[in-house]
């Protein structure tokens, strides 16, 4: 049996939490993320075998039952997890009908999962009906993104709008745009459910005055994905209280989609001329 802390999965989390908390998008004990990992990818570090306890999710996931995660522990700063990984996470396979979680590696103090458990597992099955090959939730609060939805308004097109225009690449990377959810209290299942309601739609999901979740196939294109969408919101923070000489049209977007073959969500560009918008939205090209 090799060791679980040489594991892959586990050495690309702390290095993507530490990365996090290094941009300044995870104070404290703010953020979350979760990992979505195969059993036969586990094996040879765990014996699956041997539940260490038993933790209560407090919801139901039956089509989640028997799914393992790697999971970020209540509590825990970001900052520390490259220093104590077995303490600050944990490894955890949903039974019971997603109501209980089995605890095989981690948690070493006594500790839990995220209080966001629910909505994080909400947000991977609905992701996974989108993309079965979807493997990844994070949150955390970039402060650029956060300051946007105190002076832009909520809209969903609008805002999404404002973002693809900021920077060439962000119509390239989330084609599908943002969603956005007023203020609601977290932790709760109600603001889990009303998450995994907008990830059926897009990948990226604004908690308005709060942060932001991201959903992706691996940690690489979440933190991707919020990075990205933080640079956009930084370069509208500079320059939104200033006279606008000149910018990104809709008919340049459209030539973006056309060069790199990705297609905006359906509505939010105006049409190109000639050319009728489509129905629904298409899948996204590599375009690296």
């Amino acid at each position: 049996m090799q060791e679980i802390l040489n594991a892959p999965f586990v050495a690309e989390l702390i290095r993507t939490l530490t990365n996090m908390y290094r941009h300044g998008w995870d104070e404290r004990n703010g953020g979350n993320v979760s990992v979505r990992l195969d059993e036969d990818a586990l094996r040879d570090y765990l014996d699956l075998r041997a539940v260490r306890r038993t933790i209560p999710t407090g919801f139901d996931a039956p089509d989640l039952d028997g799914e393992y995660f790697l999971i970020t522990g209540t509590g825990k700063y970001f900052k520390n997890a490259q220093y104590a990984p077995d303490r600050d996470l944990g490894l955890v396979r949903l039974a019971e009908g997603g109501r209980q979680a089995d605890l095989l590696w981690g948690f070493t103090d006594g500790g839990s999962f995220t209080s966001e458990f629910p909505a994080h597992m909400m947000s991977h099955l609905a992701r996974r009906r989108v993309d079965p090959e979807t493997r990844v939730v994070m949150h955390c609060h970039p402060g650029n993104l956060l300051a946007m939805t105190f002076v832009h308004e909520l809209d969903e097109r609008a805002f999404t709008r404002t973002l693809w225009r900021m920077c060439t690449e962000c119509l390239m990377v989330f084609p599908d745009g943002v969603n956005v959810l007023p203020w609601m209290v977290c932790g709760t299942t109600a603001i889990g459910e009303a998450t995994a309601r907008k990830m059926e739609t897009a990948r990226l999901v604004v908690w308005a005055h709060h942060g932001i979740y991201a959903s992706g196939r691996d940690l690489d294109e979440t933190f991707g994905l919020i990075e990205t969408a933080e640079k956009a919101a930084e370069v509208y923070l500079k320059i939104a209280h200033l006279p606008i000489c000149s910018s990104i049209t809709d008919s340049q977007l459209h030539e973006i989609e056309s060069r790199f073959g990705v297609k905006a969500r359906p509505g939010y560009l105006d049409p190109a001329p000639g050319s009728v918008l489509p129905e629904t939205v298409q899948p996204m090209s590599s375009w690296a």
